[in-house]
């Protein structure tokens, strides 16, 4: 798909059901057209990890749950020595993942 498509099926879904009862949603997607577009740019398995909101969810909830659990730290690199352990696992098959 490219950025014309997408606008086409952005009026379509505008013009559904969906579209109908909720029209803050395609009113937010016109309001950021401008930094939608330039993802079209990229293949389309590096725009598949980029939409994939539930990966970028899963990345924040680790650091966010060590650090509720951890409360305060010293000093940044003793936030460092918790959060790079819980991240590194994230970072296996990365390289793999836009190939």
């Amino acid at each position: 798909m490219d950025a014309a498509a997408g606008e086409v099926a952005l009026g379509a879904f505008e013009e559904s059901e969906w579209g109908c009862r909720y029209p803050a949603i395609g009113q937010s997607w016109r309001r950021a057209w401008g930094e939608v577009v330039p993802f079209y740019a990229f293949p389309a398995g590096v725009r598949r990890i980029l939409y994939t909101t539930n990966a970028i969810e899963a990345l924040n909830a680790k650091p966010r749950r060590a650090v509720r659990a951890s409360g305060h730290f010293p000093t940044d690199e003793a936030a460092m020595k918790l959060l790079i352990p819980r991240l590194e696992p994230f970072g296996k098959g990365v390289e793999n993942a836009t190939s």
